[in-house]
């Protein structure tokens, strides 16, 4: 970015230089802007001998920068590439370990065990999810950084995309007791990702169970219309204050209502982000202390 806007500064000193010049300071003044170009060029060691016409001078000079901000622009994607793979391949490698960890200190926890060796297996599995909501949260946080999200609609149902997304919350539902009420349908379909639009689902539907008391209810409905088809989320928690609705799609913005809760303020974010690039949109509804309904709008075509 920095290249290219030193180039669009170097382009306005050319027309305005164009625009301004007369016969007295031209010469001048295209030697100056000569050795600006040069600069950025070569670091900063200054003009070179030159034979041609300023004209061209200036043209060549140009020319060079724009090479070599295309060559800047590639590696910067080759680099992207390569953390890409990177961060695959260490979520990948971290990710079965520490279920074995988690799977190991449940089973354990199950055994009659004296009291110092419980306390101890609880906090193994304290430090064991806390590892894996950060490594979540890093992972989430990166596919901004660096642009892994591509989306590649293709009509689906949208009743298998709920009920992956139900399934992939169903343990931390059990354990605060709270039922998810989803729709038996698998006859609706639209325009959507699988892949990515099922990143989005579940991270609000963590939200809803998150901020939830135990033993409610989460509700899921399917409603199409002409263009789009609705997915609303509805959950009995502690609501969205009315000055904060406007607010919670931003990136790292956490309400002080929920400071109190683990999280980094990237779920709804990159929600929204995965459905506008599909076409579609989120709208919050809320009442504060009375629950909130996220509503995911999915093009059909």
């Amino acid at each position: 970015m920095a290249g290219i806007a030193g180039i669009i500064i170097l382009l306005l000193d050319v027309a305005i230089l164009v625009l301004a010049r007369d016969g007295r300071n031209k010469k001048k003044e295209m030697e100056v802007l000569l050795q600006r170009l040069d600069d950025a060029l070569e670091g900063g060691e200054g003009a070179y001998a030159y034979d041609e016409s300023m004209d061209s001078a200036i043209a060549d000079r140009l020319n060079k920068l724009l090479r070599s901000s295309s060559m800047g622009k590639e590696r910067a994607y080759q680099d992207r590439d390569r953390i890409k793979s990177l961060i695959s391949d260490i979520s990948h490698q971290i990710r079965t370990p520490l279920s074995n960890i988690m799977l190991y200190t449940g089973l354990l926890q199950e055994k009659k065990l004296d009291g110092q060796s419980r306390m101890l297996a609880d906090q193994i599995q304290g430090q064991a999810e806390k590892l894996d909501f950060f490594m979540k949260e890093l992972i989430r946080s990166s596919y901004m950084e660096t642009d892994m999200i591509v989306v590649s609609p293709r009509t689906a149902p949208v009743g298998e995309l709920v009920d992956r997304a139900c399934q992939a919350v169903e343990a931390e539902a059990l354990k605060k007791g709270i039922l998810i009420r989803q729709p038996e349908t698998d006859r609706i379909i639209c325009k959507f990702d699988m892949k990515w639009t099922l990143e989005a689902v579940r991270n609000i539907l963590e939200n809803a169970l998150k901020y939830s008391p135990e033993g409610s209810e989460v509700e899921i409905e399917i409603a199409p219309n002409e263009a789009f088809t609705c997915i609303s989320i509805q959950d009995e928690g502690i609501g969205i204050r009315e000055e904060e609705q406007g607010l919670v799609f931003e990136r790292f913005y956490r309400s002080r209502d929920v400071k109190k809760e683990p999280g980094m303020g990237i779920g709804l974010y990159l929600a929204r982000e995965i459905i506008s690039r599909q076409g579609g949109y989120i709208e919050a509804r809320s009442e504060y202390a009375k629950g909130t309904c996220f509503c995911i709008y999915l093009p059909n075509f």
